[in-house]
Order: C-alpha cells, then structure tokens, then sequence
C-alpha cells in the first residue's frame, strides 16, 4: 500500500521514483538498522521480519511499482514482471508467514496485481491489457485453510476479471461478499 502510494497522485514521475527508491532502501535497512519512527516499517519490523521475512525481500516489490512509472504503454512482458514482482511476491511471503508453500502463490498473487492495477488504472488500454493477463492464470485450485484469507482476494479479482462483467463492482457489495464466503468455505478458486 505505501509503495502504492508513493505513485498516487504523482503527476511527475521523478517525483515518484525517488519516493519509491526512499521506501526500497528503508525497507532494505530494516535488516541492519532499528526502523524509523514509520507505522509501516515499524509495524513490518514488529510482525513481519521476526516470522523469517526480510527487509531486503519486502523491497523486491518496488521493481514491480516502477514499470508502472514508465511513459510507454505497458507491455505484456511489463505487466508479467509487475505481477511477479507486486503480487506475486506478496503472496509468496504472505504464505511463508502463514506457514505453507510459497511457490504455488506465484500465479493467484500475479492475477490478483493486475486486476488490481486495472482496477485503478485510468488507461483503458492498460486496463484491458492487465485484465486479459490476469485472465490467463485461470486455472482452478483449492485453497488450504491457512491460505484462504489470500484465496479470498483472489475470487474476487477473478470475478472482476470475468469478460462479461461490463464494470466494477462495489466493494462490499453483497455479491462480493457472498463469494468470499462461498470461498472461505470451500476453498476453491477460479486461479
């Protein structure tokens, strides 16, 4: 989220790469250094790098955040290395924590960041782009407990990613939730 927002609004992108440079390197210090008096990167140094996480992994994500600075349209290979990068390696470290297997989190976490990033994109080329993407992921799964909080940001990207859904839904809407609980309950998932 605060990776996230060091793009949020900027309308000049050195601006937002030198935020983001800022934000790898203090993550990246966390591993040598007391964090600073940051709630993120405090709050990461607290509940985060104690369970096996470092600094210097969380910091990955901020390749995934600066294709997005890019002036150019975004690619396919763009959008696959924004995906692993943000997503997927965030479900990957999320399931380490969580105790189980990092590597089949790859794929649902990378579909998960594109429909995302579609869902914020103001680009309708990088929004249609970014939803076909994460729509190759589409293969079906059960979930293992311990994971189902992270299956359950999945179904939904999944719904939103559906082609024949013609706009977003609302948050919280009983729909979305309905399937998130159909989710937690079951453990499957379209991706």
């Amino acid at each position: 989220m605060a990776l996230g927002n060091a793009l949020a609004g900027g309308r000049e992108p050195m601006i937002s790469r030198i935020k983001l440079a800022w934000w790898r390197e203090a993550l990246e210090k966390l591993d040598r250094e007391k964090a600073p008096s940051e709630p993120v990167l405090q709050a990461l140094a607290e509940h985060v790098l104690p369970f096996r996480v470092t600094g210097a992994e969380l910091s990955g994500m901020e390749a995934g955040w600066e294709i997005l600075l890019r002036p150019d349209p975004l690619t396919r290979e763009d959008l696959r290395d924004y995906a692993r990068a943000r997503g997927g390696l965030l479900f990957r470290l999320t399931a380490r924590l969580l105790g189980d297997e990092e590597e089949a989190m790859e794929s649902p976490g990378s579909a998960w960041a594109l429909v995302d990033l579609a869902r914020h994109s103001g680009n309708e080329a990088d929004r249609e782009a970014a939803l076909e993407a994460a729509r190759a992921f589409g293969q079906r799964r059960r979930w293992r407990a311990p994971l189902r909080p992270l299956g359950m940001l999945v179904v939904l990207a999944a719904r939103d990613a559906e082609p024949a859904r013609p706009q977003w839904e609302e948050k919280g809407s009983p729909a979305r939730m309905w399937r998130m609980l159909r989710h937690r309950l079951t453990g499957s998932s379209p991706f």
